[in-house]
């Protein structure tokens, strides 16, 4: 990850590379990559499938601030906040773009749309990773990795008629470890929150900081 904070993200160009530089007139074969001009798709471009998998990477590490500072670079919408960086991009602001060129004629044009599995991903970042949701059979998890300037969030998630409220606290300004979490009031296993569709509203309330061992309730 060092490696890729130091020779793959671009700030100024607002573009996280898949590999640089970009194979050019080589004796070398890395295969049908070659095909594209330097600075376009694989061939040195970002590819975003890989710059989420580097969103995600950095919130596995405990580095929320970075984890997000990433996100936002890749975010569609950050791309066309100006009429210049629109007539820029070149690709919708609200579908996720496979590829965005990093050739100088074309640095932050958007590549192929609609079709990317990248779309998907990038809601993992988001939710799981990021906001730490994950659902694992009949229980639920959260274990974010935020910025460290939130004081606080909450997040709404329906299944079927049932609504799960989680507000998360971060009095400490961290980005991850979770100190307690609470469902409908009773201490909740952060971990293993209990799932129930049973139509009504659960509120699940977690404080971020160094955990702090509370009996469960039976």
């Amino acid at each position: 990850m060092n490696a890729v904070r130091a020779h793959l993200v671009r700030r100024d160009a607002r573009l996280v590379l898949l590999l640089t530089p970009p194979f050019d007139q080589l004796p070398q074969d890395p295969g049908y990559i070659k095909g594209y001009l330097p600075g376009i798709r694989e061939n040195g471009g970002q590819y975003t499938h890989a710059a989420i998998w580097a969103v995600i990477a950095l919130a596995r590490l405990g580095m929320g601030d970075e984890a997000m500072e990433l996100f936002h670079l890749i975010n569609p919408i950050n791309h066309v906040r100006t009429p210049e960086d629109a007539e820029r991009y070149r690709a919708e602001p609200y579908a996720v773009a496979a590829d965005v060129y990093a050739h100088p004629m074309h640095v932050g044009r958007g590549g192929w749309t609609w079709y990317t599995g990248s779309a998907g991903w990038m809601y993992q970042a988001a939710i799981q990773a990021l906001l730490g949701l994950r659902r694992q059979g009949g229980t639920i998890s959260l274990n974010p990795c935020i910025p460290t300037v939130w004081p606080e969030y909450e997040l709404d998630w329906m299944i079927d008629s049932t609504r799960y409220r989680f507000v998360v606290k971060n009095p400490e300004r961290r980005s991850r470890g979770v100190a307690s979490a609470e469902l409908d009031g009773r201490p909740a296993d952060p971990n293993a929150i209990t799932l129930v569709n049973d139509g009504k509203e659960h509120i699940v309330r977690v404080v971020l900081g160094p955990r702090v061992e509370v009996p469960m309730a039976t």
